[in-house]
């Protein structure tokens, strides 16, 4: 059974079909009863309340009492408690008490800036409403309190509706019903402010303007009083306002999108999917053009947030704010909101908006906690971030962003160089060497095609042994962090902790990467760090490897020089690497070779330049010692004269005679050179002739066929 008084007093079966209460005192007594359901409400409220002629008998009201359980049936059960009686019956069961669960509720989500939730909320509650409150007892004195504050309620849900409506930008449907309601309550200064904040959005800044004046003018004639000041500071807020405020468009571009029309449909498709999605990856490679790009295919109305300039991550939230085009005030949000992130959720709570979050890497933890929030409440909207890092965020999608390809590095090269020298017929090889040598990073290969003004194409290729040289002048056009291949590593760089710091420039020596050991070990470090590199997009995980991009390698050597750390690091590196050799040597005549043989090639480069370092330090043990631990290795693949030009600097800074306990390292440094020379590899030679040392020569016989033992000047 359920009952209603929101209105006439009614009762319904389980069917739906109403049930018959009888006369109007029988009708009021039982609207008495449920004003209060569970409350014992004394008999003579209950007599005052039905009496149409006064007060009747306590024998009439038991009479109607006795009636009104007849046609209540098992449905709910009227008690007699000491004085008075009360009414057994769920709340709930009650249209009043659903309508007043269903307004708390509203409210909540209204609270929570669950816009759409709490319209839907609100708008259930005010369709259990038939007429007036409590009709059936209106000349009752006793329930002209309780009707009186249903209906303030009711208009507080009112009002509460239109504000969740507005919030969804139905300011248009909301204007008629804004209207009636101010008409009959004119003095009503909420209504007031809705009204001008909905007139306002639909371009009415004067009809809002006359609403505030009448409402002004009532204020002073009824209540002799001013408005309130919230109402006048929307007031102020009007007379100031753009009437059409407008979130900010992405920058647009300048120069053709070159190489990448793929991965921007790709990003477009998981944005169908996810509602956040964060491009990552190192600085210079095209994050911010990707994301312009995606935004250039979006449909649906886009925000562009550029927060590289912003440095205090608490201003983020206010920052937002005036990228949608909201002032701070309630023009556009309720009033008195103090949380600008709230005022955020309350303007975007029912709003299709891609809002994207570029440069994020320096604010990583403010903008990750104000997106998980904004996408929480706001279920229309989609966030696409571009950050060195990820935000960390629950249900965040990651979209890394690579260097181009070959072909997509040289065409871009060769538009822009075409940009600054008119008519230039690239040479694709040395084009393609210039790219390789800036890692394929975008903005690399931007800032050296510029170069082309004022150097020829084979000059810029040969000084591409100092990479943050080639790409060292930018455009002045963009802030300080992107004019400068250097600049854009040293924000990145700028960002870390000391210890990912460190762990970062003691890398710069590893030539190919490292595996995760040997990084540990040379970089003094924890995996925790490297990790956070990887994060962070100064170092890449990819086949059991870390590496790191040359460009960002170079700047890094830098570092590690700056720190005096260099040749104690080089020393570590090269240790790692004769740990490793001679770990491995004994396993490459075995069936294990092959496993082995993978190891050792992916740090070929590394003993290249580890030996090279060695030899340049007068470290001539060590560099002997990586030459015959390598030497097994470099046999079997085939590529024994890789290390002749170290073997012949090695043998050049020891003399005839080898180091003392290297007799065997020296006669295969000669191996090495004669390989070369039978390979036409065209290694130095001394500028002395001088014989191989017995020694040398006997320790080398068994390993080497008679007819290639020779002398370091045969070689």
């Amino acid at each position: 059974m359920r009952f209603g008084i929101l209105g006439g007093t009614l009762m319904w079966g389980d069917d739906g079909a109403e049930v018959s209460l009888g006369g109007p005192a029988r009708r009021a007594l039982l609207t008495l009863l449920l004003v209060r359901p569970g409350d014992v409400v004394p008999a003579d409220r209950l007599a005052d309340g039905t009496g149409p002629q006064g007060t009747p008998s306590p024998h009439a009201l038991q009479s109607q009492i006795s009636r009104l359980r007849s046609a209540l049936g098992e449905a709910a059960a009227i008690e007699r408690t000491g004085a008075g009686y009360r009414l057994v019956v769920p709340v709930d069961d009650i249209d009043a008490g659903r309508f007043e669960r269903l307004a708390e509720q509203g409210r909540t989500a209204l609270r929570e800036g669950e816009a759409q939730r709490a319209a839907a909320l609100l708008q259930e509650a005010l369709e259990l409403w038939r007429g007036p409150a409590l009709a059936d007892a209106a000349d009752s004195e006793p329930a002209r309190a309780a009707a009186a504050r249903l209906e303030e309620l009711r208009l507080s849900v009112h009002e509460d509706r239109i504000e969740a409506a507005l919030r969804l930008g139905e300011h248009r449907a909301v204007v008629p019903e804004l209207r009636e309601l101010l008409d009959r309550h004119p003095l009503r200064e909420r209504l007031a402010a809705l009204l001008m904040r909905a007139l306002f959005a639909d371009g009415g800044q004067a009809e809002a303007l006359v609403v505030f004046e009448r409402t002004r003018r009532h204020l002073a004639e009824e209540l002799g009083t001013d408005p309130s000041a919230e109402l006048v500071g929307l007031h102020h807020e009007l007379l100031s306002a753009d009437p059409s405020p407008s979130p900010i468009a992405p920058p647009a571009p300048l120069t053709a999108f070159v190489g990448r029309a793929g991965e921007v449909a790709a990003i477009a498709e998981l944005l169908g999917e996810a509602r956040l999605v964060t491009l990552t990856g190192p600085g210079g490679v095209g994050k911010t053009r990707l994301a312009v790009e995606v935004c250039a295919a979006e449909t649906q109305q886009v925000c562009f947030m550029e927060l590289g300039a912003l440095r205090d991550g608490a201003l983020v939230p206010q920052a937002l704010l005036r990228a949608l085009g909201l002032r701070e005030r309630g023009l556009h949000v309720a009033a008195g909101d103090g949380d600008p992130l709230e005022r955020l959720v309350a303007a975007l709570s029912g709003r299709a908006l891609l809002l994207v979050l570029d440069n994020c890497e320096h604010l990583v933890e403010e903008v990750a906690a104000s997106a998980a929030r904004l996408l929480a409440a706001c279920p229309r909207l989609k966030v696409l971030a571009t950050s060195r890092e990820a935000l960390g965020v629950i249900g965040e999608h990651l979209h890394p962003v690579r260097p181009l390809d070959d072909g997509a590095a040289v065409e871009l090269f060769t538009a822009r160089a075409r940009a600054v020298r008119r008519g230039f017929v690239p040479d694709p090889q040395a084009v393609r060497r210039v790219c390789v040598a800036l890692d394929n990073l975008p903005l690399a290969i931007e800032l050296a095609a510029a170069r082309l003004r004022t150097v020829g194409l084979d000059e810029l290729a040969a000084r591409l042994t100092d990479r943050l040289a080639v790409a060292a002048r930018g455009t002045r056009a963009v802030d300080e962090r992107h004019r400068t291949l250097r600049s854009v590593i040293a924000w990145s760089w700028d960002l870390l902790s000391g210890p990912e710091a460190r762990a970062a420039r003691r890398f710069a020596v590893f030539a190919e990467g490292a595996g995760v050991e040997s990084a540990l070990r040379v970089c003094d470090t924890d995996e925790e760090t490297l990790e956070s590199l990887a994060d962070k997009s100064l170092l890449e995980w990819a086949g059991g490897r870390y590496r790191m991009l040359a460009t960002i390698r170079a700047y890094a050597g830098e570092r590690l020089d700056a720190a005096g750390e260099t040749a104690a690091v080089r020393q570590a590196h090269a240790r790692t690497l004769l740990e490793l050799a001679r770990a491995a040597e004994p396993w490459l005549r075995r069936h294990e070779q092959l496993g082995w043989l993978a190891v050792l090639a992916a740090e070929h480069s590394d003993l290249v330049a580890a030996v090279e370092w060695a030899v340049a330090a007068g470290e001539t043990g060590a560099a002997a010692e990586l030459l015959a631990s390598a030497s097994t290795y470099l046999w079997i693949r085939g590529v024994s004269g890789a290390l002749a030009q170290q073997a012949a600097a090695l043998l050049d800074a020891v003399g005839d005679a080898p180091p003392d306990g290297h007799d065997e390292a020296y006669a295969i440094c000669v191996l090495c050179l004669a390989s070369r020379a039978r390979c036409g590899g065209g290694a130095s030679t001394p500028t002395a002739p001088r014989a191989m040392p017995r020694r040398a020569a006997a320790t080398s016989a068994p390993e080497t066929p008679s007819d290639h033992r020779t002398s370091r000047q045969d070689a």
